[in-house]
Formats: structure tokens, C-alpha cells, sequence
């Protein structure tokens, strides 16, 4: 490592920050150097033509030589062209995600044999293999210049000469949202060439820290606190940090296998995983080296995943079978099994918009579809359990004896064992078993480990809520209590839920079953006590957070939507009156109260089904104008969006909908 040079940090950074990191990057086996004078003279030190460049072409020319040992020194220049090329007048997301692709499948070029004949070959720039091939250099003291300004990084972390990862250290003193608001937001503006190749960032000032994809907002920068196991007991800190993310075989581990592009309204979205994410990930993978190569008629168990809901599933499911697809040799095929047409829209959308799946006939719409599509060779298969239903009596036949097949199941515990599970089996014999879950395996529910085997990862709510990855949820006991005479209502009502597939007929099975009880729970006087106290409660809960009213059915839904509504304008009416009357000292308050009642949007949020105008009209209510909204905005994000005015929604108990914050219950 060159000697420090004279720089304007204050004292505490650099010694109480920076150098301990350079040294702790040094340990994990990065060649280290400090380039604040690397432009004394007039050349750059290490190669560079100009400080707008950020590629180290000299490092970068070294290893791609040592990588391509078999193309000649003019195929090796142009790939170091391609990949330094000014990419300026693209969206710097796709700039980022161009260069990314590069990185990863290799840089084209063409090659002229003696002959004259040109022959298209590919560069590889980062042997993702053998970790030890690589060149992996920690710059400080980094000059970029810009259009208009020059800047100092504090620590980037180059690999093969392209700049990865990017560091930024403040004072212990000083706050991690000044590191992102003074600092990487001028760096993304004033020097953006620099995150056209960059694989993740990390701000920390010493005992805090944080990580997140290339152009994460504030709010979507997460917390490192395991290395290896999510057993272990969390700490946030630089060390952790740097163990779990710049340790170089990680690196290149989340860059290459981590690390998505999704496709989102109005762009593209990079995402690399969360901490949980990627070592739950890793070991379902390990599972899955473990059993590939068991005896023949020996189905595996790979073990149930269980990561609270609004933890990522579909995307840890794709990181997932990514990253099978390409480190673990096997003709390999996915079999995306859910129980809700919502789960299986949802779960495919998130495979096609991150570009992990493009076949649209591997969506099974029927059950001979299904039969179809397992019996041929996709990578890819979605499908309703439903789908492998059988008639009275039928036996499902088996469709394929492949050991290379895997089926993941969500919400593995709810549905998918008896007959159903048996025609899995029966049509996959030596397929491997995973299974997803967003809660906890109850008393009852061992057949699910006889199915799946045991807990391969945990991520429970109190993790995630210690993370900020879920807000969390208390429950306050609310009016208008009801005495219940049947001692076993919760036990007789899980058991016909559990015969129930949420469709319509079984819905009004349930309702037929506990008539009295749906009568008594939706008496009209006692909704309207749930609306007048929702209102209150809401208003007047000393924070402005969001609401989720579950309801026992569609019906019971909108009419609690239109309870609310009435109570709600009940009560900004009385507020409007007080303020006109208010003293000072309570205008402030009230005025609050007046602008969030006034802002706050609300909707129904509940599943479609046959007959739905009919059935609520002839009980009084309209679904059309709900309908209609469903249909024409994506409430799910709306509601999940901190800063959209959707702040309560009404939901269906038989319908699937996730992002829960708060429930009122009816």
C-alpha cells in the first residue's frame, strides 16, 4: 500500500474510519493503494488517460488477457473499447445494466483468422469460477472529474480494473443520510460515469452502516448484520459490512448471482438481494448440492424457507433458480407451484420482469396443459396446485422421471399435502421438493415437513422487523366484544378453511356452515360501531401510518367502506366545526388531523369471482365502481408505498392480499 498522502479529511475519518477498513479490505485479500497523488506528474499512476475515466484500463487489459489467453491483442483491445465506452446519453440505469451484461455473459468481438474470415468470439472480463483468477484493487483517495466539477472518492473497489464497489466513510460523528444526501446524490449527478459499472454501495461512518444496488433511494438502503448465518446474532457495523459483502468471493457472488433488473412501470429497477435474502438463498443452494446426486425413485426434501411475509419471496425465488441455473450442472426445471390465482400471477410477473423467464406457454392454463408442459422441456413451469386435481377414483399418471426437476411450493403448509401432494409425487417421482412460507409451521401441520423435510431457513417477523424490513404490527384488543357459545369455532372454522380452496361455491359453504355466527359478526349495529370506532382510532392513533380493515367476505367489505366513508365525513365535519371555535394552542393539532382526513384515499381490495355485480346488488352494494378501480390501478403497490395518500384499505379474509400494517378485524 502506497503511504498516506495529505488529504482535508478531518482527523476521526481517516483514522478512526478509513484506515481500518482499507486494513480490513487488505486482510480479506484486496491489494490496497492510496491514489490521492496519483496524478502528480503528467500521467496517471495507474494508466488513466483522464480523470473522467473510470475504468483502469491497464489492470482491466492485464486480466482479460489472462482470462482470453486465446484472442489475439487487437480482439483484447477492442473489448477494453466496448466496455470504456461513453455510455452518457443513456438512462443511467441502462447504462448500468448494459455494462452489467457485459460483465457477466462477456464482451463480443470479432476475430480474424489467417485466412482473412472474421469469427465472432466472446471476452470473458470476470472469471465468476475461480475467484482467485481476478484482480481486486481498493482505490482511495479516488479523483473522478466530471462536466463540470471534480470529485474525491473515499474507497472503490475495483475488480479486473472496473470499478464494483463504491465506499463511502463520514466521521463517527457525522450521519449515515449525510453521507447519501451530500455526498453519493452529488456523486451520481456530478460524476456518473462512475455508476455505470458499479455493483453495490455502502455509507457507513464506523459503527453504522448500510448497503444497496447502484441506485437505491435512502429508503432502500438495507442493513448487513450476518456473514454467515442468519443464526447469528446481528451487528451492524463496517466490519460486518465488509466481511459479508467485500469479501471478494461474495462480491462477485451478489454481482453475478444477487443482482437483478427488473422491469417496472416507467423503467427499470436494479435490485441486488438483502442479507437474508442471500444467505437463506445460499443455503436452499447448499440443500440442493447436497441431494442432487440421490439414489433413482428418491424424491428430495430440500426443506421448507421460511421468510416472513413482505420479505421478498418471488425475488428470493429467483435469485434462487438463477443461481442454480448457472452454477450447478443438470438440465434443470422449475416448477412454480402456488394455491391463489393472485400468488401465481404475482410470482410469474416477478420471474418475467427481472428477464428469468420469457416463455408465456409456460403458464399452465389447464390441467392437460400442465400434463403438457411437464412432459416436455422448459426451464420454467408455473402452475395452480388446483391443476393437479384428479376425478373420483383417477390415477395421476406419472409425467417425468427426471431427478433434475424441482418444484417450489408457496405458502407450502395451506394446501399442499393429501391428494394433491400425492398426484405431485405421483407425476414427479424424483423431483426435489422446496417450499415457501411467509409464517410459521403450526401444531398440525408435520405433514408439510414429510413433504418439504425441515426449516432450512428462518427469517421470522422479529428479524425483519429489527431489520426495518417490516413495520411492526401490535394488536389492540377493539370494541364491540362478542361472547361465542361454540368452544370450538376456531378449530371448526380451520378445518373447513383448510377443505376450502377460496373459490365461490366453498366460500358459501363457510357461510352456510356458520350462518348464525355470520349473521351475529354482521349485524348491521355492530358494523357500525366497528366504523365509528375505526374512524376514531385512526384519526386519533398519535401517528400517520396505514390501516387494513379484514373483513369476513366481499359483501361485509364494501359495506364497511361505505360505513367508514359515512362515519369519516361524520367526523371531519365535527373536527372542521372545532377548529372554527378552537384556541390557538389547538389549531395546529387540528388543522393536522383536518389534512390527513382530507388526504387519505381509501379502497376495496378483494379477489374477482362469478356473479360478484349480482350477488352484492341483491344485498344492496355496488362492486362495479370498486371493480373498476382494481382493475385500473395497482393497489397492492399504491397501499405499500409510504407516500401515496392510500392509506386504508377493506379486505376480504378469503382473498390474498399482503402487505399488512395495521388490521382492524371484523
Amino acid at each position: 500500500m502506497s503511504p498516506a498522502a495529505p488529504h482535508s479529511h478531518d482527523y476521526s475519518e481517516d483514522m478512526l474510519v478509513e484506515q481500518p477498513a482499507i486494513a480490513l479490505f487488505e486482510s480479506l485479500g484486496w491489494e490496497t493503494g492510496n491514489l490521492y497523488a496519483e496524478w502528480t506528474g503528467s500521467s496517471s499512476s495507474e494508466g488513466r488517460q483522464a480523470q473522467q475515466d473510470v475504468v483502469l484500463e491497464g489492470r482491466l487489459r492485464v486480466a482479460l488477457s489472462k482470462l482470453n489467453p486465446d484472442l489475439p491483442s487487437d480482439a483484447i483491445n477492442l473489448a477494453v473499447e466496448e466496455l470504456a465506452r461513453d455510455r452518457s446519453k443513456l438512462l443511467p440505469v441502462n447504462a448500468n445494466q448494459e455494462v452489467y451484461r457485459l460483465l457477466k455473459d462477456g464482451v463480443p468481438v470479432s476475430v480474424t483468422d489467417e485466412h482473412g474470415h472474421n469469427t465472432l468470439k466472446v471476452a470473458r472480463v470476470i472469471d465468476w469460477g475461480n475467484v482467485e483468477e481476478n484482480d481486486f484493487f481498493l482505490a482511495s483517495q479516488f479523483w473522478v472529474k466530471g462536466d463540470y466539477h471534480t470529485r474525491r472518492t473515499d474507497l472503490l473497489g475495483f475488480v479486473n480494473g472496473i470499478p464494483l464497489l463504491f465506499v463511502e466513510l463520514k466521521a463517527t460523528h457525522k450521519t449515515l443520510k449525510a453521507a447519501y444526501d451530500d455526498n453519493l446524490t452529488d456523486y451520481r449527478t456530478v460524476i456518473p460515469q462512475l455508476f455505470t459499472y458499479n455493483g453495490a454501495l455502502m455509507l457507513s461512518n464506523g459503527s453504522q452502516t448500510v448497503v444497496g444496488s447502484t441506485f437505491s433511494p435512502w429508503e432502500h438502503l438495507f442493513e448487513w448484520k450476518r456473514i454467515n448465518d442468519e443464526g447469528e446474532k446481528g451487528v451492524v457495523s463496517l466490519e460486518t459490512a465488509i466481511r459479508g459483502i467485500g469479501e471478494p468471493s461474495r462480491l462477485l457472488d451478489i454481482v453475478e448471482n444477487f443482482t437483478v433488473f427488473e422491469d417496472v412501470a416507467g423503467g427499470v429497477i436494479k435490485k441486488i438481494a438483502k442479507n437474508h435474502q442471500y444467505l437463506g438463498v445460499n443455503k436452499a443452494i447448499a440443500e440442493v448440492w447436497r441431494t442432487k446426486d440421490r439414489p433413482k425413485d428418491q424424491a428430495g426434501r430440500l426443506g421448507v424457507f421460511w421468510h416472513t411475509q413482505g420479505s421478498g419471496k418471488s425475488l428470493s425465488m429467483v435469485f434462487f433458480a438463477q443461481k442454480i441455473l448457472r452454477k450447478i450442472p443438470g438440465n434443470w426445471t422449475f416448477v412454480i407451484v402456488t394455491d391463489r390465482n393472485e400468488l401465481d400471477e404475482q410470482i410469474y410477473k416477478t420471474f418475467a420482469a427481472t428477464g428469468a423467464v420469457g416463455e408465456v406457454e409456460a403458464h399452465a392454463t389447464s390441467g392437460a396443459h400442465l400434463k403438457q408442459l411437464l412432459s416436455e422441456d422448459h426451464r420454467y413451469v408455473f402452475t395452480l396446485i388446483q391443476k393437479f386435481g384428479t376425478k373420483k377414483g383417477e390415477v395421476y399418471p406419472q409425467l417425468s422421471d427426471r431427478q433434475d426437476i424441482i418444484v417450489i411450493t408457496d405458502e407450502a403448509h395451506r394446501s399442499q399435502y393429501d391428494t394433491l401432494a400425492m398426484n405431485m409425487r405421483t407425476a414427479l417421482p424424483n423431483a426435489a421438493f422446496l417450499g415457501f412460507t411467509g409464517t410459521p409451521l403450526m401444531a398440525g401441520e408435520e405433514k408439510t415437513k414429510e413433504v418439504f423435510g425441515d426449516y432450512i431457513s428462518v427469517y421470522d417477523f422479529g428479524q425483519s422487523i429489527a431489520d426495518g424490513a417490516t413495520v411492526p404490527l401490535y394488536y389492540e384488543n377493539r370494541i364491540p366484544e362478542m361472547q361465542l357459545i361454540n368452544d370450538n369455532l376456531n378449530e371448526d372454522m380451520a378445518a373447513l378453511l383448510e377443505e376450502a380452496e377460496l373459490d365461490e361455491e366453498q366460500e358459501r359453504k363457510v357461510e352456510q356452515v356458520f350462518a348464525r355466527e355470520y349473521h351475529l359478526i354482521t349485524r348491521e349495529d355492530r358494523l357500525e360501531a366497528i366504523a365509528k370506532d375505526l374512524v376514531n382510532h385512526f384519526v386519533g392513533r398519535g401517528y400517520q401510518g396505514k390501516a387494513m380493515l379484514v373483513c369476513i367476505d366481499k359483501a361485509t367489505a364494501v359495506r364497511m367502506y361505505n360505513k367508514v366513508q359515512d362515519h369519516w365525513k361524520t367526523y371531519l365535519a365535527e373536527l372542521k366545526a372545532q377548529l372554527a371555535k378552537a384556541p390557538k394552542e389547538q389549531q395546529e393539532e387540528l388543522q393536522h388531523k383536518i389534512q390527513v382526513m382530507t388526504s387519505t384515499d381509501m379502497a376495496v381490495v378483494v379477489s374477482q369471482g362469478q356473479n360478484e355485480v349480482k350477488e352484492l346488488a341483491d344485498k344492496g352494494l355496488d362492486i362495479i365502481p370498486h371493480r373498476k378501480r382494481m382493475n385500473e390501478e395497482n393497489l397492492g403497490e399504491k397501499f405499500k408505498d409510504s407516500k401515496d395518500p392510500l392509506r386504508l384499505v377493506f379486505v376480504c379474509a378469503m382473498c390474498i392480499f399482503r402487505p399488512i400494517v395495521t388490521a382492524h378485524s371484523v
